[in-house]
């Protein structure tokens, strides 16, 4: 395989969630391109599994798709180098006032490959213990239980299609419903 070298990264916008670049490349062919770059300090996500085997989803605005979204609890890490583990039990018992003593990593996805280096853990939480809500000032959550089959169903049917809970859904189904 050949090479790409970068030859430069400009910031072009600081967020709150990503940072934008702007990156001049050099590919195989001796062609000079411009690519953009989404820097993601990363994030994780937790399939939460209830005694009787029901999986608490949250219900969330999300601006980007105008429209509230049926998703697994995730966030984002607090710091570069925070360990996924951490992010996964703090997101579990902030979106869903449950927390558990036991997280076992399941599949660990890159969100956008084109573009983004967004890298989110996905857990497995089982063993709940109820707890408390710790929700930001500007989030609204609601907490829903389903089965997987019910779940499953809502991706076959495209009412889910957030990536990383289609790929925490389909594996956890693969991993531990057979």
């Amino acid at each position: 395989m050949k090479k790409v070298e970068r030859l430069n990264r400009k910031l072009a916008y600081r967020g709150a969630v990503i940072d934008v670049y702007q990156d001049t490349v050099r590919v195989p062919n001796g062609n000079i391109a411009q690519w953009d770059f989404i820097g993601h300090l990363g994030a994780a996500a937790v399939v939460p599994v209830l005694e009787d085997g029901r999986i608490l989803m949250v219900r969330q605005y999300r601006n980007a798709l105008d429209r509230f979204t049926l998703e697994l609890p995730a966030g984002k890490l607090d710091a570069a180098g925070e360990p996924m583990e951490v992010c996964a039990a703090r997101e579990l018992e902030e979106e869903t006032g449950y927390r558990s003593e036991n997280l076992e990593l399941l599949i660990t996805v890159n969100t956008t490959v084109a573009f983004c280096n967004e890298k989110i853990g996905i857990y497995v939480a089982k063993n709940l213990i109820p707890s408390h809500q710790h929700l930001d000032e500007e989030e609204e959550i609601e907490v829903e239980a389903f089965t997987i089959d019910e779940l499953t169903d809502m991706i076959w049917e495209q009412k889910m299609t957030d990536a990383k809970t289609v790929a925490g859904l389909l594996a956890y189904r693969q991993k531990y419903c057979r």
